[in-house]
């Protein structure tokens, strides 16, 4: 059995204190939402899943490969909603903005890890940060109220300098994420 891995971007501390201010609005509707921990905050470019170590050598080469031919870039983290949508939420977001450089880098990820055996993505890649995921109705309505008022909030900037390699192990209190490596994208313009 491997490392359970994925590939992401990170997120400045000032960024995650900005996010925890909504998450913590987002909290007070006592919503049935089991919340991302702040430290766990991050955007997620491709999950890998189960991962040899002998393989993450080889996703590691190409992560370096693939970032070269990327220019460093800067998201906007703004607005909040709701997957599959607001009246029947399952997974609570903030919105990604200036996205088509990290919706071209995410593709590149995934026809890179595909070569590697990986499964290619199903669906169409949408930047965003999932900060919470709906455990019951309780309360939906006070959260779907609330998120509405989070709709053209301002979280700060991503600024994609590096691809980080993670893994995720699960534990009772919920996962925990380690760095394995960061690679540099590109040049900075």
């Amino acid at each position: 059995m491997g490392l359970r891995c994925f590939i992401s971007l990170e997120l400045s501390e000032e960024l995650k204190r900005n996010i925890y201010v909504c998450v913590e609005k987002l909290k007070a509707t006592r919503a049935d939402v089991k919340w991302v921990r702040t430290e766990n905050l991050h955007l997620t470019l491709k999950f890998l899943g189960d991962t040899t170590e002998e393989l993450l050598k080889s996703v590691h080469e190409r992560l370096i490969s693939l970032s070269r031919a990327h220019n460093r870039f800067s998201l906007q983290v703004s607005g909040a909603g709701a997957f599959p949508n607001i009246k029947y939420p399952r997974v609570i977001w903030l919105g990604v903005r200036d996205s088509e450089e990290i919706i071209k880098l995410q593709h590149d990820i995934d026809e890179s890890m595909a070569g590697l055996g990986f499964k290619r993505d199903e669906k169409q890649f949408a930047p965003h940060l999932t900060v919470g995921r709906m455990k019951s109705l309780k309360n939906m309505g006070l959260l779907i109220k609330e998120l509405a008022t989070l709709k053209e909030a301002d979280f700060g900037k991503i600024e994609v300098i590096n691809i980080t390699l993670m893994k995720s192990e699960l534990k009772p209190g919920g996962a925990e994420h380690f760095k394995l490596s960061e690679i540099p994208i590109g040049k900075e313009r």
